[in-house]
């Protein structure tokens, strides 16, 4: 390699790291805002619909276009919809339970991810992938009968958090072919704003709710719009460009525990040992799964 080269690859893992740092807190910050008086839909609603307008922006000043094909927009439009699910699945297990526990069980979308794409013919399965799969769910069990040191302190907590994880992984197995076909951008612009509008018509009760007078709040909420939304996505992309996807996944893949130690250390929660090693468990299992490479992997960057 180059010196160049070295120094373009080294960029491309600086950026990663970025991105993957970026993830992380994300669950820290949407935590913190739901807890100073921010409804959990009227959040994710106008989350949304600003990152939507940026995208925009920033799309047609990329690209000069929003275009994209008939038949792919309604694709797109019906992702929103588990996009949708997604939303309500982490703003609400947020709502429901600690950042830590959440962010933890977020662990297992590897392994949701490969299930789905074993179930749509794009992977096959195997006796390690089996063993791997359930060493991961395990350690989501036990991250759940940690909480509070015996059984979770909130079930619906843990089972919508299961749900953001689930559903983020159809999510990404589904929107791989696109990117085949569209720049991350535009369909950004598509996903994101349909997902906003299902958003509010859902939440549309909370929508009107005032905001707290807060400065931190406001300083989280541009936080969780431009870093986890916007920019994640121009780093997240052109780091895969340079590295390619099965180097990024490494990275992407210590977010959670990240985001746990983060919770732990910024909004003063607590982690059991029981949760602990659960965390550890869900890695294991991730490093246990036989890594499957397709022509067509694109990994999704997590919102």
């Amino acid at each position: 390699m180059t010196r160049l080269g070295r120094v373009r690859h080294y960029a491309a893992e600086a950026m990663l790291a970025a991105t993957v740092v970026l993830w992380a807190l994300n669950f820290t910050v949407s935590k913190y805002i739901l807890e100073h008086g921010v409804l959990p839909l009227q959040y994710s609603s106008t989350r949304y619909a600003v990152a939507s307008l940026i995208f925009v922006v920033l799309t047609f000043a990329l690209e000069r276009s929003l275009r994209v094909s008939r038949r792919d927009l309604a694709i797109l439009v019906a992702l929103a919809g588990l996009l949708f699910l997604n939303q309500v699945g982490f703003v609400y297990a947020l709502d429901f339970t600690s950042a830590t526990t959440v962010a933890l069980i977020f662990g297992t979308l590897p392994i949701f991810t490969a299930l789905i794409a074993a179930a749509t013919g794009q992977e096959r399965l195997s006796m390690r992938f089996a063993l791997a799969a359930g060493i991961s769910f395990a350690g989501a069990a036990l991250v759940a009968v940690g909480e509070g040191g015996g059984l979770s302190a909130n079930v619906k907590g843990d089972l919508l958090a299961l749900l953001g994880a689930a559903t983020w992984a159809g999510y990404s197995v589904a929107i791989g072919p696109l990117m085949q076909r569209h720049s991350p951008y535009r369909i950004s612009v598509v996903v994101l704003s349909a997902c906003a509008l299902l958003l509010a018509v859902a939440g549309r009760h909370q929508v009107g709710h005032p905001w707290p007078h807060d400065g931190l709040v406001w300083l989280g909420f541009v936080f969780a719009v431009c870093g986890p939304l916007v920019l994640t996505n121009v780093l997240w992309f052109r780091a895969i460009d340079a590295v390619g996807a099965s180097r990024a996944s490494l990275f992407a893949n210590l977010q959670f525990f990240l985001a746990a130690i983060f919770a732990v250390l910024m909004l003063s929660e607590s982690i059991t040992k029981t949760q602990l090693l659960g965390g550890v468990a869900i890695a294991a299992g991730i490093v246990l799964a036989p890594r499957v490479r397709r022509r067509d992997e694109v990994l999704v960057a997590v919102e």
